[in-house]
Parts: C-alpha cells; sequence; structure tokens
C-alpha cells in the first residue's frame, strides 16, 4: 500500500508549523494515524551537547538510536553525504494513515499553500506549482480558481485532506 500523503508548503513565518499542528490534532482526534516530515533549510540538533547519545553521535557513529518504554529517535549523520530525497525518507516511515509533510515545496504530492501577511515573502507559490490545490491564509485571496480557507479553519482544512487522499474514517 503506498503511504497517503499531504503537503503543507509556504514562505518562513507563513503559518506552515501552525497550520500542520492543527491538523495532526485534528485527524488524529477523528482517529488517524498521522505521522509527519519537516523539511528544514538549516542545520538542526535534536540532541543535547554532552548527552550520551551525542557523545556517540560526536565519536563518529553513522546512526544512534535512543529507546526508552515510550518513543525512539534515529539520528543519521550524513558525514558528506548528499540529504537523503524525499522517497527515502518516506520509505522509511512506518505504515499510517496520512503522512503530513512540512516544507518541500518542489515535492509532486497535493498541498495546499500557508499565506500569512507578515511571512518573509507573500509571492504566491500556487500560481508555478501545479501540485499546491488549495490556499488557506489569514487574508482575503483574489485572483484564483484554487479553493481559499482562512487559515485558522482547522476543521474544514482537515475535511478538504480527508477528501483529496481517499481518507475513510475509522470505526469508532
Amino acid at each position: 500500500m503506498t503511504q497517503k500523503v499531504f503537503g503543507i508548503s509556504g514562505w518562513k513565518n507563513s503559518g506552515k508549523t501552525g497550520l500542520a499542528v492543527r491538523i495532526v490534532t485534528e485527524l488524529t482526534a477523528r482517529g488517524y494515524r498521522v505521522s509527519t516530515i519537516k523539511h528544514a533549510h538549516h542545520d538542526f540538533d535534536i540532541d543535547k551537547v554532552g548527552a550520551d547519545s551525542w557523545r556517540h553521535r560526536n565519536a563518529g557513529a553513522h546512526e544512534v538510536t535512543i529507546v526508552s518504554g515510550t518513543r525512539f529517535a534515529i539520528m543519521h549523520e550524513l558525514r558528506g553525504a548528499p540529504e537523503p530525497s524525499f522517497e527515502d525518507i518516506l520509505a522509511r516511515i512506518a505504515p499510517c494513515d496520512l503522512v503530513l509533510i512540512e516544507g518541500y515545496k518542489y515535492e509532486p504530492v497535493p498541498k495546499i499553500e500557508a499565506r500569512r501577511l507578515d511571512a518573509a515573502k507573500t509571492e504566491p507559490l500556487a500560481p508555478s506549482d501545479p501540485h499546491i490545490i488549495a490556499i488557506a491564509a489569514d487574508h482575503a485571496v483574489t485572483g484564483t480558481t484554487l479553493p481559499v480557507f482562512d487559515l485558522d479553519d482547522t476543521t474544514s482544512i482537515a475535511d478538504f485532506i480527508e477528501k483529496t487522499v481517499g481518507l475513510v474514517r475509522p470505526a469508532q
């Protein structure tokens, strides 16, 4: 079974993360298993300097896995290798009802474009990206044939995602 994937695109400070969090909250409340992939355009670290796992990575480990009774995390050091493709990352995600992606502006998956007036850039992405199939904005949007949602209308956006990717609500 191919994973169902839906994306949220937008410029920096466009409301992508807030929208992603609200969508995950809404869809999990509806009984779906949702996983997320966040693409960062900068160096990041989820580890604390000096922690045992940090020490393992710092010593040169290729992958470090931290496991407890409540969660596990695998940190994979690229050590100069190229960034993995979206498909490579998607293949590592455990089966779920939906993979919600944030970022990955150029992946050919259905996406909603988040827009805020105080975003870093306000140039619309939709006209040049045929995979953007809707817009969620904190302001009036004109000049488009795409569905437009209020950025805070999580219920309607979640309904749209359900319909778009063909999610079927689990029996309660």
